[in-house]
């Protein structure tokens, strides 16, 4: 596109200065090819107005929208969910449970009578002072609470609960 276009098409739009305004103006009545062009551009201009724009159907935002929710809830939940995390997790607490229970059974003090009398002195390790630690009671408030949720899961894969 010209010079000569850009300022023609300037003063159509009115987006012209008022002494780029004067000045065209100025050109259109004293040269004729300008205003030729003038006169083509300004029909142009008015055919441009007159053209309807074509619009999309009523339901066709509505169809859109209804297809990309439809594409969103065909991704399964287990994509967004790491299946090596959970197995992480679930090692390291069957791995701290297994310590506790050995710890345990290291400790015990096996003692009996003579064979064949039953087990009657077995002592158990004092575990008072472990038991009252706080970390030891938001361990086991942890696991409780991660128990319910395993429990949860397993009724609803179920359909016991609805």
């Amino acid at each position: 596109m010209s010079s000569a276009e850009e300022k023609l098409w300037a003063y159509i739009d009115g987006s012209a200065t008022p002494e780029e305004h004067q000045a065209i103006s100025l050109l259109i009545e004293q040269n004729n090819a300008y205003r030729a062009k003038y006169l083509e551009l300004l029909k142009l201009d008015q055919e441009f107005a007159a053209i309807e724009l074509d619009e999309p159907p009523m339901a066709f935002t509505y169809n859109v929208m209804e297809a990309i929710r439809a594409e969103q809830a065909q991704k399964p939940l287990k994509a967004a969910i790491n299946s090596t995390l959970i197995k992480g997790i679930t090692g390291f607490f069957i791995g701290t449970i297994l310590l506790l229970v050995v710890y345990l059974l290291i400790n015990i003090t096996w003692t009996t009578g003579s064979p064949g009398t039953p087990l009657t002195s077995l002592q158990l390790p004092d575990l008072t002072g472990y038991l009252k630690s706080p970390f030891m009671k938001g361990f086991l408030y942890f696991d409780i609470v991660l128990g319910l949720y395993f429990f949860d899961r397993y009724l609803r894969k179920t359909n016991v609960v609805k």
